[in-house]
């Protein structure tokens, strides 16, 4: 499983050689968010040189989302907002990607594995096949009609807010999207979700109970995680590319507190040494510093 992260900055990751093999070239990532049980991972990827590897088939669904510099899938160029997500077993064309580009790559439900086939299945046994999309010629939608959560019990979404849909499994829910709050856009019960949510920050600046999101940050939050009273910066307002492993459903609270009750059996004043417990915080980055207040939840 990948561990509550919220919030960091990228750069203050490390870099690491990329995990992805077959190819010829130097590439680095920083891992976002990593599960050792089963592979899945978040990166940020740098490519150093010119890198190149073969068309083949991935061991695990894979999405790039291209920040900066130019990707080239088959015949299909890719550049800033460029975007492709193959389910594992399908055959993917040859990749080149010139130096400097920096790409956001998600591996799920597998490892780093790639073998090199020259030519494959077009889909799995359930229909999907490679989705590309050029999302900086897409138009922004507003979420209520673009997107396919659900807004239960009075959770209309607030007007305000923009989607790019870039992919959806219709079996599962899962779905990967830009998401575009306007300038001072605002939203105050605190929400929590059946799904993890996982999002990195584009452009733009966004404060909410976690703190503060500029670009470059991110978080991922597993489900059932509480968070909100939004405010969107007023005069740039900010994008995300959002991810969730199921079709998201909102589950408002509103006057939210978190309190703790009960009798200290061997701590407090009287045990020299003790202190109270307090609540599990998530994995933060050092950029946004120490937590300050115990009712972040």
């Amino acid at each position: 499983m990948r561990a509550h992260v919220e919030i960091i900055d990228e750069r203050d990751y490390l870099w690491h050689p990329a995990e992805l093999v077959r190819g010829e070239g130097d590439a680095r990532q920083r891992n976002l968010a990593y599960d050792e049980e089963d592979g899945s991972v978040s990166t940020s990827t740098w490519f150093v040189s010119d890198w190149g590897r073969p068309a083949g088939i991935h061991h695990a669904e894979t999405e790039w989302y291209v920040l900066e510099g130019e990707v080239r899938l088959g015949d299909e160029v890719l550049r800033q907002g460029g975007y492709f997500m193959v389910p594992t077993g399908v055959w993917t064309p040859a990749l080149r990607v010139a130096a400097g580009s920096r790409v956001l790559i998600f591996r799920e439900y597998g490892d780093w594995g790639f073998d090199v086939v020259e030519h494959g299945p077009a889909a799995t046994v359930d229909g999907r096949g490679l989705v590309v999309r050029h999302s900086a010629q897409m138009p922004w939608i507003p979420v209520e009609i673009g997107s396919p959560m659900r807004f239960d019990l009075g959770g209309s979404p607030v007007p305000g807010l923009f989607i790019k849909l870039l992919y959806r499994n219709p079996a599962t829910g899962f779905y990967t999207r830009l998401i575009k709050a306007q300038g001072g856009w605002t939203e105050h019960p605190l929400a929590h979700h059946p799904c993890y949510e996982e999002a990195y920050c584009l452009d733009g600046g966004f404060q909410y109970n976690y703190g503060e999101m500029w670009p470059g940050t991110y978080f991922f939050r597993p489900p059932l995680i509480r968070h909100g009273d939004f405010t969107a910066a007023l005069e740039m307002g900010c994008t995300w590319i959002v991810r969730s492993d199921s079709d998201l459903v909102d589950w408002y609270t509103d006057e939210s507190r978190v309190e703790m009750h009960g009798k200290a059996v061997n701590w407090g004043p009287e045990f020299p040494g003790t202190v109270a417990p307090r609540l599990l915080q998530p994995v933060r980055s050092r950029s946004l510093g120490e937590w300050k207040d115990p009712s972040y939840q």
